[in-house]
């Protein structure tokens, strides 16, 4: 009986070891860098050229029909 025992103990004090080695989980990936371009930057630039693109054809449709 008493060896029943010692051999428990001791399987239950090495179960802890091998728990312990089995060691941490791997970190989650990186994020992916942020694009390289800010938008903002010619914003101003791309609505000017909207705006005479669009007062162009304006008026080149009001020709057109007179």
């Amino acid at each position: 009986m008493q060896n029943k025992n010692m051999l428990a103990s001791i399987l239950f004090f090495f179960m802890g070891f091998v728990s312990m080695a089995q060691g941490a989980a791997p970190p989650p990936p990186m994020p992916p860098p942020p694009p390289g371009l800010p938008i903002d930057g010619g914003l101003f630039i791309l609505f000017l050229l909207a705006l005479s693109f669009g007062i162009y054809r304006t008026y080149k449709i009001s020709r057109k029909t007179t």
